[in-house]
């Protein structure tokens, strides 16, 4: 006797993501990023008020990857771009998605005056320790003793200071925020990746305040590493100076 079995999807591409295949290096965790952030708009349904704004850098055609409205911005202007539109239409859920040379150098004074006004907006910032798109060289948040294509000897922290921390500059304003630290070289770090990324667009959702997360992310072709090794590179050196944690959450009406 022939019976039929139901099959039951348990997993599969979120709507939020197109079908088109990215750019992307062999072991970037950039794919990684935008299926937590497609999967977070899905599950919170706010796929169809969503709009993304672009950066200039690796991530410059994300457009194409996401089943969303986006708007490309300016190099580092994301966050300024974003403000004007929310302010236009507060109903709409907007993010940028940023890397740290478009954030945290040419970037830098539009962050922190977006953070500090208190847009209600989500940024997404990905901090792999370098420029990618351009070749490999010094970003803002590369560590001391990093080589790179500008510095071959290692980041000489006597002519170029130390790497920014923008999570810990950013919680030092006195506006309300949300803003966490988190990683995707792992499963384990993935899904708590993917716990900050939902809570930072709730925060949006419900109107509450602005929200950052930073995301260590890994570079193995310009860190000349394998992708393997990259994984083990950035727990390694990276978690040192850039330690994953939860910096500020707005107060609740529990006072959480």
């Amino acid at each position: 006797m022939h019976t039929e079995q139901a099959t039951k999807t348990i997993f599969q591409r979120p709507e939020s993501l197109s079908e088109t295949v990215t750019h992307y290096c062999p072991g970037c965790t950039h794919g990684i990023i935008h299926r937590l952030v497609a999967e977070s708009l899905d599950e919170l349904g706010l796929r169809e008020q969503a709009v993304g704004v672009a950066p200039v850098g690796c991530s410059v055609l994300i457009y194409n990857y996401f089943n969303t409205d986006f708007l490309e911005a300016p190099h580092g202007r994301a966050p300024a771009l974003a403000t004007g539109f929310k302010r236009i239409r507060p109903d709409m859920t907007v993010f940028t998605y940023q890397g740290d040379g478009d954030l945290a150098s040419i970037g830098m004074g539009e962050i922190v005056h977006a953070a500090n006004r208190g847009e209600k907006i989500t940024v997404i910032f990905v901090n792999n320790a370098i420029y990618g798109m351009t070749g490999g060289q010094m970003a803002p948040t590369t560590l001391e003793g990093q080589i790179t294509t500008t510095c071959p000897h290692g980041r000489d922290t006597t002519q170029t200071g130390q790497p920014i921390r923008v999570a810990e500059l950013l919680s030092t304003l006195a506006t309300p925020a949300y803003i966490e630290r988190v990683s995707v070289h792992s499963p384990m770090h993935i899904i708590h990746a993917k716990k900050a990324i939902r809570q930072a667009f709730t925060y949006q959702k419900d109107s509450v305040c602005f929200s950052l997360v930073e995301v260590l992310s890994t570079c193995p072709t310009n860190w000349g590493i394998t992708p393997t090794e990259a994984t083990k590179w950035l727990e390694e050196n990276m978690f040192g100076y850039y330690p994953l944690k939860r910096f500020k959450q707005p107060m609740t009406e529990e006072g959480a």
